[in-house]
């Protein structure tokens, strides 16, 4: 008899045996020390909560908005690069369950399956996160084609002008599809599963980017395409008139600083995310949930934060929510998910989140998500 699957270790420890190498390290690690990338998630523990008694815990609601669309709970899936790499048709097979779940789905710029193929195989809007390039027709091209595809709100990420140093991404090669050495080719020979579903599609490679980047006809002019066109001179003047090309909902995703949030706020964007990607650009910064009161207090209620990074559980998300995020994005949770077992994985990952969430909420006395606040964290 299987295992029962209880929790999103379960799910991570699925996908590490059936994932190849490189891609589940690029899933699972941090630049540098990996120091920011472990408190993420270890930040939460001292975080405790109250628990209460002989209250009524029938009919709760988790039930919110985040970016003003009604959501099923305060969760969303992030926009993850090489999602496609984790599983065949992955960001396909997430967009799906979350359509099913009732949440957002967010597209990565570097997805493997692309904003058109996203649209051809779900039914209701979905997110789509930006990266700014050096060049701009592609990025007015991006916004367009976003557009044309019903996106509902753009997630304009800020942190990635320059690339982290990722030891494990270098010690692996990694590159898309894997390139075929010793070493590959042999951890590739244990992963029949992923394998097998890999040489089903033809998504294989960065499809929003290639045949709509200029001078992009191969493999190798795309690769060197990427690493060239992440912008060091972003600036909030790039920031309007990416809003002023979108004209629709602006999350901006990437914000760790006070001073930054206010800037946010002074952008005219609808919501900011608490984030520091997932502990892989800026390694010795805060985690995101430690960041979170204060730039919750720096900002009020002129802006709506959401928060990501380090989110593993139910318990996590009231945590976060109870510190003041409207909502969370899960990155790594998706993921392992989708990594275990396709659409099903993430399904999975999405119902045992929501169980959490629900029960923890009834055990601190609560029965509707918009109710929780700091009240329910205890005092020591």
């Amino acid at each position: 008899m299987a295992r029962p699957i209880t929790s999103i270790a379960d799910l991570r420890a699925i996908a590490k045996r059936r994932v190849p190498r490189m891609f589940y390290d690029y899933c699972d690690s941090g630049s540098w020390t990996e120091s920011t990338y472990r408190e993420n998630e270890s930040d939460f523990v001292p975080i405790k909560l109250r628990q209460r008694v002989a209250v009524d815990m029938r009919d709760r609601m988790l039930e919110t908005t985040m970016a003003g669309e009604t959501v099923s709970m305060p969760v969303a899936i992030a926009p993850t690069g090489l999602t496609g790499m984790q599983h065949a048709d992955g960001e396909i097979h997430g967009a799906r369950a979350a359509e099913k779940a009732g949440i957002p789905f967010t597209l990565s710029t570097m997805s493997i399956c692309s904003i058109e193929d996203i649209a051809e195989n779900t039914s209701k809007p979905f997110w789509f996160q930006l990266y700014v390039m050096r060049d701009r027709e592609f990025v007015s091209n991006l916004i367009r084609r976003a557009k044309a595809a019903g996106c509902s709100a753009l997630v304009l990420t800020l942190d990635l002008q320059i690339l982290g140093q990722r030891h494990k991404d270098i010690v692996n090669g990694l590159s898309t599809p894997p390139r075929m050495t010793v070493s590959n080719i042999i951890n590739l020979a244990t992963k029949p599963r992923w394998c097998l579903n890999m040489l089903r599609t033809n998504r294989r490679t960065f499809r929003n980017i290639a045949g709509h980047a200029k001078g992009v006809t191969d493999l190798r002019s795309l690769s060197s395409w990427t690493a060239e066109q992440f912008d060091p001179a972003l600036s909030w003047d790039d920031v309007k008139w990416i809003k002023d090309q979108w004209g629709g909902k602006l999350i901006l995703k990437g914000i760790l600083d006070a001073e930054d949030a206010e800037k946010a706020v002074a952008s005219g964007a609808d919501a900011l995310i608490v984030s520091n990607h997932g502990g892989r650009q800026l390694d010795g910064a805060i985690s995101s949930i430690s960041a979170l009161p204060g730039i919750v207090d720096a900002v009020g209620d002129r802006i709506e934060v959401l928060m990501d990074g380090g989110i593993r559980s139910g318990q996590d998300v009231l945590k976060a929510v109870a510190l003041g995020a409207k909502g969370v994005f899960i990155g790594r949770s998706f993921l392992y998910g989708l990594g275990a077992g396709g659409e099903a994985g993430v399904t999975a990952c999405l119902d045992i989140i929501r169980k959490e969430l629900d029960i923890t909420m009834a055990f601190c006395g609560l029965r509707d998500i918009k109710d929780v606040d700091s009240r329910i964290i205890a005092r020591r």
